[in-house]
């Protein structure tokens, strides 16, 4: 964006949170055509571990294999198109089994089994060839300990990702600092959000809203009274207040601080959105990292981790009060966006709403969303 705005910029209209025909678009062009930040990947340790994603339209399933290598597949089985794995997650001792027609393949995604499996051949009279009919496979990539998977034939360069995602710290180095791959998961909670995907991430955006609905945020971190997300100032974050001894929920003292940050990055908050579905707080002691699943125009199920140094989990320390300052930042924010979804509809939202000059950096991310489309909605 330039310098020189207008006071007010036009947001997307109404119908972009509201429509079945523009959510489906952005399963298309936007979900199945990007990096999707899938699970964190220590949730899969051992082998035969299994998680089942929704990535846009597809099922997609992660699977630790034998060899210690993290797959993803497309959750369908070979035969005859029956979901192979219908658990949310779970763990198999050797194989994965399809319960229609019992076709087998191994963790890697190669066939094993199937009834009479000696006498199938392919449309030459050649016996199968096991991998060409074993699960298909989706690309997957591993960074802050997370996998990220594209169900894109051409991925775009994950290098690219980080580059942007991390553009607004000022040093694409500086998310590296907080070694938040090794970190272990202190608390998790999923949300259940009954809000459109792009109003969530909206949110995260801007802190116009944080004096009026984030008494506890304000409380650490003063400067958010003032509307001005730390996101937008490239670089520097934003400083806890001068009495605030730790980023909890009552000002109190945390941990002791991540053991690669720099001093330059104590006593401070960062964040970034690495689109399009997560967002990642970097404090001195802990990390909180949100992904988002968007399941329906006015549906999001929001997945939060509080990440910790093994020390701090080792030691049974009371992680509460740091996870109770984001909770309740998130159920807040979370009800503002429920609040906001039904009048999404309304007649006054037709031609959409206003960008504040605070906001202004929301319009990038709507301007992405509709090139991402790239048609008419």
């Amino acid at each position: 964006m330039t310098g020189n705005l207008p006071a007010l910029l036009p947001t997307l209209s109404g119908r972009y949170y509201t429509s079945p025909e523009v959510f489906a678009a952005e399963q298309e062009r936007i979900f199945e055509n990007t990096w999707f930040c899938a699970v964190r990947s220590s949730d899969l340790a051992l082998a035969g571990k299994f998680k089942k994603v929704q990535v846009g339209r597809e099922s997609v399933l992660l699977v630790r294999g034998r060899d210690g290598l993290l797959r993803a597949f497309l959750n369908i089985c070979r035969h005859r198109g029956a979901q192979l794995c219908t658990e949310s997650e779970g763990e198999v001792k050797r194989t994965l089994r399809c319960p229609y027609h019992s076709w087998t393949y191994a963790l890697d995604g190669k066939l094993v089994a199937a009834p009479n499996i000696g006498t199938l051949t392919d449309d030459a009279g050649a016996a199968i060839d096991r991998y060409q009919y074993g699960l298909v496979p989706v690309a997957l990539t591993e960074w802050l300990g997370y996998a990220w998977v594209c169900l894109s034939d051409t991925p775009p360069p994950f290098e690219d990702v980080i580059a942007e995602a991390t553009r607004t710290l000022g040093d694409a180095d500086t998310i590296n600092r907080y070694g938040i791959g090794g970190l272990d998961v202190g608390h998790r909670v999923v949300y259940d959000v009954a809000a459109n995907w792009k109003l969530i991430v909206e949110n995260f955006m801007e802190c116009y809203h944080c004096s009026s609905i984030h008494p506890e945020l304000v409380d650490v971190v003063p400067e958010f009274a003032r509307g001005v997300a730390a996101q937008a100032n490239i670089g520097r974050g934003a400083e806890f207040g001068s009495e605030v001894a730790g980023f909890t929920v009552d000002g109190s003292a945390g941990f002791d601080r991540l053991p690669g940050i720099t001093h330059e990055q104590d006593r401070r908050y960062y964040a970034i959105t690495v689109k399009p579905t997560v967002f990642v707080n970097l404090v001195p002691d802990h990390v909180i990292f949100h992904r988002m699943y968007p399941l329906a125009a006015d549906r999001t199920v929001v997945e939060c981790d509080w990440l910790y140094t093994g020390e701090v989990l080792g030691a049974s320390s009371d992680v509460s009060r740091s996870v109770e300052l984001f909770h309740r930042v998130n159920m807040q924010d979370f009800e503002a966006c429920e609040r906001t979804q039904p009048a999404m509809s309304s007649r006054a939202y037709r031609s959409g709403g206003v960008l504040v000059p605070a906001e202004h950096h929301i319009a990038d991310f709507h301007d992405w969303v509709v090139s991402r489309l790239a048609v008419a909605v």
